[in-house]
């Protein structure tokens, strides 16, 4: 199978989310604020998930959208960092 050109590629955002349960949490805000057709442009995926931590990784066009959702969403969901590597989010 041929490789996609780096252009065509999706452009992608990680982001250090703290909170609560976020696997189900995070699913669940962004598909209550952006609905279904949003949450499949987001290009939602976990990278790595902790006790109260998460780093997922999203489309870059729909960050505003998802920030939105996590921000609106009834439990405590907070953005700590926003990168475009995860070696910039880890910081140094």
């Amino acid at each position: 199978m041929k490789t996609l050109k780096p252009t065509m590629r999706e452009n992608k955002r990680y982001l250090l989310v703290i909170g609560k349960n976020l696997r189900e949490n995070i699913e669940k805000a962004i598909l209550d604020f952006l609905g279904i057709l949003g949450m499949s442009k987001s290009g939602l995926s976990f990278i790595k998930t902790e006790n109260e931590s998460a780093i997922i990784c999203i489309n870059r066009e729909v960050i505003n959208e998802v920030r939105a959702s996590l921000a609106v969403f009834p439990e405590k969901i907070e953005v700590k960092k926003v990168s475009g590597t995860l070696k910039g989010l880890r910081g140094k």
